[in-house]
């Protein structure tokens, strides 16, 4: 039997009429749970509104243009009636969808877990927005397990950040957990400081602005990994000298067709090659009751990170080890140029094996970049320079060379391993030709 539900705005923010820009689907088409419906633009983000329920348009309430604010129905769906097993019920969808207490979820003989671990039906049953649900994936954070701190219990946005900074613990029990930790266990304890509370305004002018979506986002990220991760870096150079010659050469014969090509695809293209020399590279690890394994990728989804003025993200270039560097360097493009306008969809920063985040363009020469998890190493790149070399310390001569920052997790990589993928990248940098061997 099926059911009509009303898909209304979710929180939004502190904004009114913001404009619809694009609508995904038309009347009569069916769609899967989590399938965007349409999108939203605030002066700060683009938000695609998912569909709570697989189920088939009814009505589209709006057109392109129309301005909505937070509770204003957009569409209608026509859904099966849900079982006492499935994953949601309509009424848990409609409860993630409008500000009313959480309906309590049927006893579930066995949950189901998706493919990131989460339990499908809490992460379903959970009282929260569509928004925050959307949050909660690109954090990977299962919703189920997190503790609203909204109205009636309802998880908001600021829950799902904690969570996720938290290495995967609510504020509230991580402030338990906190104060557990002051306590000497073993012989030992962090002991750590609250956070100082300053007023800085009584030393003079101040001005508070809010973070962007993605640097909150990234802040969440960020302190994961780098709090889960043994970080080590282990820096080199590679000689570019006559690889520059070469991209110069090539962007003038390519010059027509308007691609240009920067340094960035000749490094995916040896990035490729040197994962298919060190495998472990191109893996991620994966956690499990019967211990821990390492996941070996036979892709090669190379990641790179761009800057937009909201904030750093990172676009994935699909099976690089199939694209020409012209290929690669066309699709680079679009995918900066739709990261700039805040256009990325999210299947276009996912399924990344490895990292590339290249400071070529400002200058620096190492750093140390963290991880992108689950990723197990990222190259960072600075801006190259003119450097004195001499083979014999009797004649010299000068020679491009590119500074390399290797980022890599020692639960899976060793120091002698990276050191040799450190070589043999420069290596094909200096003579891109060893990539055909």
């Amino acid at each position: 039997m099926n059911q009509a539900i009303d898909i209304k705005v979710p929180d939004i923010g502190d904004f009114h009429d913001v404009p619809v820009i694009e609508i995904y689907v038309k009347v009569g088409d069916t769609v899967k749970a989590e399938d965007p419906l349409v999108s939203l633009e605030s002066d700060k983000a683009t938000m695609d509104v998912p569909a709570p329920l697989a189920g088939v348009v009814k009505a589209i309430q709006v057109s392109v243009g129309d301005k909505v604010s937070e509770g204003g129905v957009i569409m209608t769906l026509a859904t099966e009636a849900v079982s006492s097993t499935s994953v949601a019920s309509p009424g848990a969808a409609v409860a993630a969808l409008a500000p009313t207490p959480a309906p309590a979820p049927a006893p579930e003989p066995a949950p189901a877990k998706s493919a990131c671990g989460f339990d499908e039906a809490g992460f379903a049953l959970a009282y929260a927005g569509p928004a925050v649900r959307k949050l909660a994936r690109e954090l990977n954070v299962d919703l189920g397990k997190v503790k609203g701190t909204g109205e009636h219990g309802r998880v908001v946005r600021a829950d799902v950040e904690a969570f996720a900074s938290n290495g995967g613990v609510s504020a509230a029990t991580a402030g338990t957990a906190a104060k557990s930790a002051a306590v000497p266990a073993g012989g030992g304890s962090l002991d750590l400081l609250p956070w100082p509370k300053v007023d800085f305004a009584k030393f003079g002018p101040v001005e508070r602005k809010e973070l962007s979506r993605i640097k909150k986002i990234s802040a969440a990220n960020l302190h994961r990994n780098w709090v889960v991760i043994p970080h080590v870096t282990t820096h080199d150079e590679a000689d570019i000298t006559d690889l520059e010659q070469f991209r110069v050469q090539m962007n003038k014969e390519l010059e027509k067709s308007g691609i240009k090509i920067s340094m960035l695809p000749f490094m995916m293209k040896a990035a490729v090659a040197t994962l298919k020399a060190f495998p472990e590279f191109n893996a991620s690890l994966e956690k499990s009751a019967d211990g821990d394994a390492l996941v070996l990728k036979q892709y090669y989804h190379i990641g790179f990170a761009a800057d937009t003025p909201n904030g750093l993200v990172v676009p994935v270039i699909r099976d690089a080890d199939r694209k020409s560097v012209p290929e690669i360097a066309k699709e680079m493009t679009e995918l900066a140029k739709l990261a700039r306008e805040g256009k990325l969809k999210p299947e276009q920063m996912q399924g990344g094996s490895f990292t590339i985040s290249s400071l070529g363009g400002i200058g620096g020469i190492y750093f140390t970049p963290i991880i992108n998890a689950p990723e197990v190493a990222i190259m960072g790149v600075c801006k190259s320079y003119w450097k004195q070399h001499s083979s014999d310390g009797k004649s010299w001569t000068s020679r491009l060379t590119l500074p390399l920052s290797l980022s890599w997790d020692h639960r899976v990589i060793d120091g002698a391993a990276a050191a040799r993928f450190n070589v043999h990248f420069a290596n094909l940098l200096a003579d891109l030709r060893r990539v055909l061997f």
